[in-house]
């Protein structure tokens, strides 16, 4: 199935499930889908090879959009609860990702003081230091984290450039305290491969891995859209809520969206 791209820089607000009302910022090509990983759930639909250098919308017109955008919405007493850093991937993929960061945090000390900056990430680039500095500037540092073992992670997550589970864990481990995790909780099966990351063993290794890392907060979820391929089932709400009574026994504050 083809997926959902975002076809400007600055889209919503919208509200989110997550985030409350949640002004996105698409720092990626506007016209595919641009990311590390390449995973089975993806809303924004696969990730295609390379064709040609990507062309990344620049700083200074992500600035000026969202200067527009944030003051027009100040005009209006619009409300805002985030500027999130989403869209059609990786948003750490941009060469300028910390300066953009810098320059999002002085607008909206400027508009709206009181919103969270989000960026939702793989963490896929987390370890690079400038990225790693820019991630922990901002409120909600959001990376995800969907298996337990590496046999999980390369069905689910299907990383380019050879990545590995261990290579996210070291970057994750970058963050204690200064995360959110996000996991994406389901199974079926792709090209004839079964995927699960609800089975015990996935789930002790997951749990694991939580507790050794130490996040804020888990976030904890099901597939909410169309996804890329087609044998893709969605996890029940007894099932996420029985994973969150798990982590939480581990003393790590936890949060279902269903």
């Amino acid at each position: 199935m083809s997926g959902f791209l975002f076809e400007q820089i600055i889209f919503g607000p919208i509200r989110s499930r997550r985030l409350g009302i949640s002004l996105g910022v698409n720092l990626l090509p506007l016209n595919k889908k641009l990311c590390s990983f390449n995973c089975l759930y993806c809303e924004c639909g696969w990730t295609l090879p390379k064709t040609g250098k990507a062309v990344f919308p620049e700083r200074e017109e992500i600035k000026m959009e969202l200067e527009q955008r944030l003051a027009s919405m100040q005009t209006k007493n619009a409300m805002l609860d985030a500027i999130t850093f989403a869209g059609n991937g990786e948003p750490t993929l941009h060469p300028a990702f910390a300066e953009i960061i810098d320059d999002t945090i002085a607008l909206r000390n400027k508009f709206y003081p009181g919103a969270n900056i989000t960026v939702l990430s793989n963490a896929s680039k987390a370890g690079k230091p400038h990225i790693a500095a820019a991630l922990k500037k901002i409120e909600q540092n959001v990376l995800k984290l969907d298996a337990g073992t590496e046999e999980t992670f390369q069905k689910i997550n299907n990383p380019k450039s050879g990545f590995t589970l261990a290579e996210i864990l070291e970057n994750l481990s970058l963050f204690k305290g200064q995360m959110i995790i996000q996991t994406l909780f389901v199974k079926g099966s792709h090209q004839g491969e079964p995927f699960d990351n609800t089975t015990e063993e996935e789930l002790l290794a997951w749990l694991g891995h939580i507790e050794r890392l130490q996040p804020k907060l888990v976030m904890i979820y099901p597939i909410a859209r169309a996804t890329p391929t087609e044998d893709v089932q969605k996890i029940s709400p007894d099932k996420l809520w029985e994973i969150a009574r798990r982590v939480e026994a581990l003393g790590i504050a936890t949060e279902v969206y269903n």
